[in-house]
């Protein structure tokens, strides 16, 4: 363990932030607090229409590591995610978002991982599901995800993921093509494992996301039809059998079933 801790290369934290001034330093103080120290807090606002910039610049005053930037216009998130990326400077890039929290040993675990297997690209947890009320639901990922799994959803928890900078920087960084809108980060992992490499999952709950759920936060059918045409590609990239190929349908299915049932399915999916 002391050899595996004596390494600690620069991890650059990129948070593309909009409108999440009521939630932004709690998630900074995630980072702040963390039991891994070397890192660099790379935050950039997409155009909020709140105080959200004006708070990032008044936190970064209190710690060096903390740098803030600004679109001249709205991009969306893939975007501005490529716009941290290029001011990164770390050897490891970690995500985190401005409305979420992870425990202060997340850093200090992934990059333990990182450091002591080269054979694996990303890194990345357990995540679960919050609001003001508290904790709601879990999400599970596959520790060793392969590609059969990317069949049903996404097998990798990116929010709370890190990343090899010069895999990442291999792949193009974030697809901005309207072809992969609000599933960029199922289309980086598909490209990750179509380039030959792996990812791992920790199997413990480090990252916990905020999500209302007394929402149906249910994608507009558009995005369905996306992610439908996503799974299909990578299902004939991957060779899957036809069983699996079956289960690209499922984006499109989901979008006509009723609120009801629709609740029902998920409550099952993150263990309500």
């Amino acid at each position: 363990m002391g050899d595996m801790m004596n390494k600690t290369p620069l991890v650059s934290v990129l948070m593309a932030i909009y409108n999440c001034e009521s939630t932004l330093e709690e998630a900074v103080n995630c980072i702040v607090n963390q039991t891994y120290e070397n890192w660099e807090l790379i935050m950039y606002d997409d155009c909020s229409s709140d105080n959200t910039f004006e708070l990032a610049k008044k936190i970064a005053k209190k710690d060096e590591r903390i740098k803030v930037f600004k679109n001249e216009k709205n991009l969306t998130l893939a975007p501005t995610l490529n716009e941290c990326l290029k001011k990164a400077g770390g050897e490891y890039t970690a995500r985190m978002d401005g409305d979420d929290v992870c425990d202060r040993t997340r850093f200090e675990k992934e990059v333990a991982i990182l450091n002591e297997h080269p054979e694996f690209a990303v890194v990345s947890c357990l995540m679960e599901m919050y609001d003001d009320a508290g904790t709601y639901g879990k999400v599970g990922f596959p520790e060793y995800p392969e590609k059969i799994d990317f069949a049903n959803n996404s097998p990798i928890c990116h929010a709370g993921c890190m990343m090899r900078k010069t895999v990442l920087d291999e792949l193009g960084g974030y697809n901005i093509s309207p072809k992969v809108e609000r599933i960029e980060d199922y289309d980086l992992w598909i490209r990750l494992y179509e380039a030959g490499y792996k990812a791992y999952n920790i199997q413990e709950y480090l990252y916990s996301m905020r999500n209302d759920r007394t929402a149906i936060k249910r994608k507009k059918y558009k995005f369905r039809i996306t992610e439908y045409r996503l799974k299909k590609d990578m299902c004939k990239k991957f060779g899957l059998p036809m069983k699996y190929r079956i289960q690209s349908y499922k984006p499109l299915i989901l979008g006509l079933v009723p609120s009801s049932l629709y609740k029902i399915l998920q409550k099952k999916r993150y263990k309500v």
